[in-house]
């Protein structure tokens, strides 16, 4: 098999691909995650997923590299990591009593052949209609301010939530298991 790199210093995705019981490296991406003009989220996603893949290929030339950004949206608006309690609060009031899509773009790079698959992930969650005490308790017990959207739904997250919507629960997370067990697959990599 060959090297399998995570382009990601994001704890959560570590733990996500430490699941599939596959030996992995990380390795930081360094890119810069600002939007384009006129880039649409999807659009957004997919980029920064190829963009991180292959930031760390010359590294790793003959690796299989897994690269993945995400954001969460709702009415439209792209919220990303609020990184302090008031962005948070801002956050989770915005999403009381509404629908937050999480989109993460997910992309395999064989570095060794340049062939890529890449895919855009979509996840809902439906959000409970939330007190400020709701959120103030949430809040203090999770501090999810590097989490897209203020939403930790490994955890206490789920709390807030009426229902989730989607097929790859891991998605929310910010790596979609299911698709990228497909794509490992379609690399001759199994998984079980």
């Amino acid at each position: 098999m060959p090297t399998l790199v995570l382009a990601s210093t994001s704890v959560y995705r570590k733990e996500l691909l430490a699941r599939l019981g596959l030996p992995f490296i990380t390795a930081a991406p360094k890119v810069d995650e600002t939007p384009l003009p006129d880039e649409t989220p999807p659009q957004l996603v997919r980029r920064l997923a190829e963009l991180k893949a292959r930031a760390v290929a010359a590294r790793y030339p003959g690796a299989l590299i897994i690269g993945s950004d995400q954001v969460a949206v709702i009415d439209g608006q792209i919220l990303g990591k609020p990184g302090n309690h008031e962005r948070a609060v801002a956050q989770l009031r915005l999403a009381s009593g509404k629908r937050l899509d999480f989109l993460t773009g997910l992309c395999l790079f064989n570095a060794a052949s340049s062939s890529m698959q890449i895919e855009v992930v979509f996840f809902g969650v439906v959000f409970r209609y939330l007190s400020d005490q709701q959120i103030e308790n949430y809040l203090r017990r999770e501090q999810p301010y590097h989490c897209a959207g203020s939403f930790k739904s490994e955890a206490l997250g789920v709390a807030l939530c009426e229902r989730f919507d989607g097929e790859d629960p891991s998605a929310v997370i910010g790596l979609p298991l299911i698709r990228l067990i497909r794509m490992l697959e379609q690399e001759n990599v199994s998984v079980i």
